[in-house]
């Protein structure tokens, strides 16, 4: 099936999606949430479209994607990382594909995190808490609304839950049943990781988890549930949501909504954040200092991080709240060719994860892990190790968005993060 917006946008896909998403389950959040009222950035722009309504409805009464028993077992895991015990590997793509969430690809995909965490528990000696960018990882943040494409200017592609990525006006019109299909492709997904979720690896924890970017508000502020036995709220969209730098305001809707919810959370920090505003997001997101409750994921550029690392760290530390600390050495590091074309450097990558690695080590914490854009297939979208230059590049470079790491290359990462000196 091809996912045009002059497709999805059918009544008969429309009746037939509502049919599969909803499966005779109510959703038992029935008051407006306090996140409505807030500022949101980075959403889509639905217009009037006239499915709008009928869409959220749906995804309202929707079964949720995860269940509450998984989402404690994995703050139970990330406590663990908190206290020095084990080590995060968090790895997928930039953005997730419609055409890519067949059992297949998620089993191939479930494999490469596999044999990368089982590298990295090979060298630390530790369990290694295994999640995957999959599951709902369909929406982007995009640094400008507009791009020009072929001498047209077009709305930047935002991922397949907002529109598609063809070179036209239509196809990249924001279209709010896309929100179904991202639903009904997370379920695939889910599924599949549910399935292996109870195998374990020598030095690995169960998994994998899921995780993505709680971005578009109307898809996962429609998925908060509340857990029957507890009374305890949950966001049944995935497993770990996380909240990027551009939405991280601790006074706007999406950190509203991640303080409502029991799952693990986590926050991009990079190059604009200051201590006062990372204690602000403790505060919000972790008030009782709980071990596995938040997560920053550290993304400055390598050329930054020694200067504005540091006394960010010491803040979060004297102020006493057990975060995980994750290296996202991706997006600041990435550059564009001139051809145009993005592309990162496995040196700038590797360097920056490893001043990472020893700032937290000189300020008496314990570097927790690696978040990775990485791909399960040979690309070539990055610089280094099997891609020895730029004219390697377009070989084989099929993300979505952003440049990702081969399995060649994410493994010498590790290997020069957590091997051996």
């Amino acid at each position: 099936m091809v996912f045009l917006n002059a497709d999805i946008c059918r009544a008969d896909l429309l009746v037939e999606l509502e049919g599969i998403v909803v499966r005779d389950h109510v959703s038992n959040l029935r008051h407006t949430p306090e996140w409505e009222h807030l500022p949101a950035g980075q959403q889509p722009q639905w217009g009037d479209h006239p499915a709008y309504e009928r869409v959220k409805a749906t995804l309202t009464a929707a079964p949720p994607l995860v269940l509450p028993g998984e989402v404690r077992e994995l703050r139970d895991r990330l406590a663990e990382v908190a206290a020095g015990e084990a080590h995060v590997l968090q790895i997928g793509d930039c953005a997730e594909s419609f055409y890519e969430s067949t059992p297949d690809h998620t089993r191939a995909k479930i494999e490469a995190l596999d044999a990368l965490a089982g590298r990295l528990g090979h060298h630390t000696g530790r369990g290694v808490v295994r999640i995957g960018r999959i599951g709902g990882q369909y929406a982007k943040p995009r640094s400008t609304p507009f791009e020009v494409v072929d001498g047209v200017e077009l709305p930047a592609f935002r991922g397949h839950m907002v529109n598609a990525e063809g070179r036209s006006p239509e196809a990249r019109k924001h279209d709010p049943v896309r929100m179904l299909w991202a639903y009904h492709f997370s379920d695939e997904v889910q599924r599949t990781l549910r399935g292996h979720r109870g195998a374990t690896l020598h030095g690995v924890h169960p998994g994998p988890w899921s995780s993505h970017d709680a971005l578009v508000m109307d898809y996962t502020g429609a998925l908060v549930r509340v857990d029957e036995a507890t009374g305890d709220r949950f966001l049944g969209s995935t497993h770990y949501p996380w909240v990027g730098e551009r939405t991280g305001d601790p006074g706007h809707a999406h950190v509203a909504l991640l303080g409502s919810v029991i799952n693990p959370v986590a926050c991009k920090i990079g190059p604009r954040s200051t201590p006062d505003g990372v204690l602000a997001l403790c505060r919000a997101l972790d008030p009782h200092r709980e071990p596995g409750r938040l997560t920053f994921i550290v993304r400055m550029g390598s050329a930054d991080i020694g200067t504005l690392l540091p006394p960010v760290v010491r803040a979060v530390r004297d102020a006493g709240h057990p975060v995980v600390w994750l290296s996202d050495p991706m997006h600041g590091n990435t550059v564009k060719l001139p051809s145009g074309i993005k592309v990162r450097h496995l040196d700038h990558l590797v360097d920056e994860a490893l001043r990472f690695r020893d700032i937290l080590r000189a300020h008496g914490q314990h570097p927790g892990g690696l978040h990775l854009e990485t791909a399960a297939e040979d690309v070539t979208e990055c610089i280094g190790g099997p891609v020895h230059g730029p004219d390697d590049v377009e070989r084989h470079y099929t993300t979505l968005c952003d440049p990702r790491l081969n399995s060649e290359q994410a493994a010498h990462l590790v290997d020069r993060v957590f091997g051996p000196a």
